[in-house]
């Protein structure tokens, strides 16, 4: 679509592929200050380990900026407290998401990374843990889809609920049945409910059988992006004159 609406596509080629095959071909064309345009999102991986920019887009084609949502069953609150009230104040920044990306791209493992982000932000767990009940091993079920970044956020959230005395449990699903079981309350909570945009047709569906304890990080943004040493600023740049 932006092709079309920029006009690009008698100069361009669109070469699709899997998130690890562009990160594969930015970081050969990085390493060599070549020239390359990728889809990017933030919060990524990618913008933790190379120095990369958007692209203005003035005719809106990506659409505007969304927030990651916190969303839990209906009674989560009277059940377990503790729980509720830190997942309620749970909220971070892109670069915190990004950095616990970075280290799992890299090789380390989810709770590894995890570990590693909470105890060099202690002052922000903190504030996530504030007056909140300590668990005594209860479960407490959280449900995810296999994104980088809901990979990143579920661990984080399930090691601080450890701590708190809670036994979190992980399950790993696709995007449908993740609102559809804290819906139906087979789950507890998820952290990763991209609104109001990407998820709307799932949240519209299941809106009046969870509760929305609001955003977990806000200002996600997807569009065209280049190095910062390619010298151009604007998807209007790429029209071949």
């Amino acid at each position: 679509e932006a092709m079309d609406q920029y006009g690009l596509s008698d100069d361009w080629t669109l070469q699709e592929g899997s998130s690890a095959a562009m990160g594969a071909e930015l970081k050969k064309a990085y390493d060599r200050k070549e020239p390359i345009i990728i889809t990017g999102w933030t919060p990524h991986w990618m913008f933790g380990k190379f120095d990369l920019k958007y692209l203005d887009d003035p005719k809106g084609v990506y659409g505007e900026s969304e927030d990651i949502h916190t969303l839990v069953r209906k009674g989560l609150k009277e059940d377990l407290p503790g729980a509720e009230k830190v997942l309620n104040q749970f909220y971070w920044e892109t670069s915190d998401m990004e950095s616990v990306m970075k280290d799992i791209e890299e090789g380390m493992g989810s709770k590894d990374a995890a570990i590693k982000w909470i105890e060099a932000n202690k002052s922000k767990v903190d504030q996530w843990v504030n007056d909140a009940e300590k668990g005594n091993g209860e479960n407490i079920t959280l449900v995810y889809v296999a994104w980088e970044s809901e990979v990143a956020s579920t661990n984080v959230i399930a090691e601080v609920l450890r701590m708190q005395g809670y036994e979190p449990v992980l399950r790993q699903v696709e995007i449908g049945p993740m609102y559809a079981a804290i819906a139906s309350g087979k789950a507890d909570a998820m952290v990763a409910a991209w609104l109001p945009t990407t998820s709307k047709a799932y949240y519209d569906q299941y809106k009046d059988d969870f509760v929305d304890l609001g955003p977990n990080l806000k200002g996600t943004r997807l569009g065209l992006v280049v190095p910062a040493y390619v010298e151009i600023d604007s998807i209007e740049d790429l029209r071949v004159e």
